[in-house]
């Protein structure tokens, strides 16, 4: 199997308890089957307490919490079950986070996820984005690894428009270019300078509205999203349109539908951008509330097409004034 991953992966080791949030906080802890039976089998007082707090709803197994935390999580911000029993102990979902691994059949690409603070401060500070590729290359042929051939080429191509002058309206409009090819078109090369004009001053509160009516988890959230502060394009905005574009261009192969994919990469930087403060503090908080939550996630992509404040010329408005700080 060829793996794919940034040249940074590796770098990243939690910082447990100097982590400035945690993602033992707000979460319901999904447990794997495997671990949720060794929880269950555990004598004392540790198997009691996990006992108490392992539910299942819908077939799944998780931890509820406790005062807004995992129960596991001790008062010097460690985790009790890997403290105890080692880091093998821990469940998949907390033994891999904030790690991510996509599976494209033909390769797996792993990447580290924006909801944590020191992956934030990883993704946020590069200035490029390398991949180092293991493995052999599979052989290729069928529509399928065309299809995927073509997202690569130009998920590459995409991720040199994030130095452009203004890089949410030239992504847009290169979405709206690749889409065509995806839908069979002809390649007539897409021209950087050809952008689409913006209309009007953008709906900031259109825009916003897209997010308060999204499910909601914490305090602080709802907080941001009611007094928005908007500020200028910074090139730590910059690294997290590479980070989306790493994570997100490539699953358009399962459904040929890039352009949603495109327009929700570019509103959730856009949020970031009109929610304002520090850039690393609200891109993790922001990628907690939405990117973590798969309802959210299909609520955005869903509403690519029908809301007000997803639309492109909205979209192209807003990049507009986070271009300038207006």
């Amino acid at each position: 199997m060829r793996i794919r991953k940034p040249s940074f992966y590796d770098d990243f080791r939690c910082i447990a308890a100097q982590c400035p949030d945690s993602c033992c906080k707000e979460w319901d802890v999904a447990v794997d089957g495997e671990k949720a039976a060794l929880y269950r089998s555990l004598p004392g007082e540790l198997g009691d307490r996990l006992r108490f707090f392992l539910q299942e709803d819908a077939g799944v197994t998780y931890l509820t919490l406790e005062d807004g935390r995992c129960p596991m999580w001790r008062a010097d911000g460690l985790c009790r079950i890997q403290a105890e029993l080692g880091e093998q102990a821990l469940c998949k979902t907390c033994r891999e986070f904030p790690r991510l691994t996509h599976d494209y059949g033909s390769f797996v690409e792993l990447g580290l996820e924006l909801s944590c603070p020191e992956a934030a401060r990883i993704l946020l500070s590069r200035e490029s984005w390398d991949w180092v590729c293991l493995g052999e290359k599979p052989a290729s042929g069928d529509r399928e690894e065309e299809t995927m051939a073509l997202l690569l080429q130009t998920r590459e191509e995409a991720m040199g428009l994030t130095e452009a002058d203004n890089p949410i309206a030239s992504l847009l409009c290169y979405g709206l270019y690749v889409q065509e090819l995806l839908d069979g078109g002809t390649e007539t090369g897409f021209d950087p300078e050809n952008i689409l004009d913006f209309p009007g001053n953008g709906d900031v509160e259109a825009f916003l509205d897209v997010f308060r009516k999204l499910e909601i988890l914490t305090p602080a959230w709802e907080n941001r999203l009611k007094h928005p502060c908007p500020r200028r394009l910074q090139k730590e905005d910059r690294a997290m349109l590479r980070y989306f574009i790493s994570r997100y261009w490539l699953q358009a192969v399962s459904d040929f539908d890039l352009i949603a994919r495109v327009k929700f990469l570019l509103a959730c930087v856009l949020l970031v951008c009109v929610l304002g403060g520090d850039v690393g503090q609200t891109a993790q908080l922001m990628s907690k509330e939405i990117e973590n939550d798969a309802q959210n996630v299909d609520a955005l992509l869903d509403g690519a097409y029908t809301l007000p404040g997803l639309t492109d010329a909205n979209l192209l408005a807003l990049s507009e004034k986070v271009k300038n700080g207006s």
